[in-house]
């Protein structure tokens, strides 16, 4: 027995309904699960980015670093600088740095005291030989922690390097692109602080620092 026109057409009218309301339906649900995890996925990524300020960072302090925040320009782009203070004053500061070893970049944090003394360093994200470069990680090696207490004047500018180009850090047997690339980054963000100094310290007391007076119509 045939099917005639207009009952064919009801059959495709309600089985496109049916699909459109499936597709309708899956979306909502879709929406509600990622509006459900929405904040989940913003804590753990909070949570994240404190446990890398921590690291840097020793000690407590008064405000919440993850939100006092300032960005200035670098050498390679734009960075956030994240703030801890005492008593409302600025005491370190912390920002992310690039260098670049043998298998490609090396993202590291440091933290970096009012005085312009490095409070610590640490590898975030590397791709480096295992066994070689990985050494920049402090579960296999120590050397990320001679970085601990040093500064632009300690060493010299010049002495900013690895043992094989005339520095003070030491080199791995068979990589030293890799600390080469970790001491370059280094080196680099304590130009930037000097560089951005008033500016990471928004104070008057940084400005003096800087520029050997306070601002116009600043406090003296």
């Amino acid at each position: 027995m045939k099917m005639n026109l207009e009952e064919l057409r009801g059959k495709l009218s309600y089985q496109a309904l049916l699909l459109g309301g499936v597709a309708l339906l899956t979306s909502g649900v879709l929406a509600f699960a990622s509006k459900a995890t929405e904040e989940d996925i913003r804590a753990a990524e909070t949570r994240d980015l404190k446990q890398s300020l921590a690291i840097v960072l020793p000690g407590e302090y008064d405000n919440d670093i993850t939100k006092d925040t300032v960005v200035l320009p670098g050498p390679e782009g734009d960075i956030t600088v994240y703030r801890a203070r005492h008593n409302g004053r600025v005491d370190a500061v912390v920002y992310r740095v690039i260098g670049h070893g043998y298998a490609g970049p090396i993202v590291c944090v440091m933290g970096v005291s009012r005085e312009g003394k490095i409070l610590g360093v640490r590898v975030l994200k590397h791709s480096e030989t295992p066994g070689l470069g990985d050494k920049i990680d402090p579960a296999k090696s120590k050397w990320i922690f001679d970085f601990n207490g040093k500064s632009m004047g300690e060493p010299a500018a010049e002495k900013w390097a690895v043992k094989k180009d005339g520095g003070v850090f030491d080199q791995f047997a068979g990589a030293t692109i890799t600390p080469r690339g970790v001491v370059k980054a280094v080196k680099g963000g304590l130009e930037f602080f000097d560089k951005q100094r008033a500016q990471l310290f928004d104070d008057n007391a940084a400005l003096r620092e800087t520029f050997g007076r306070a601002p116009e119509g600043g406090k003296p």
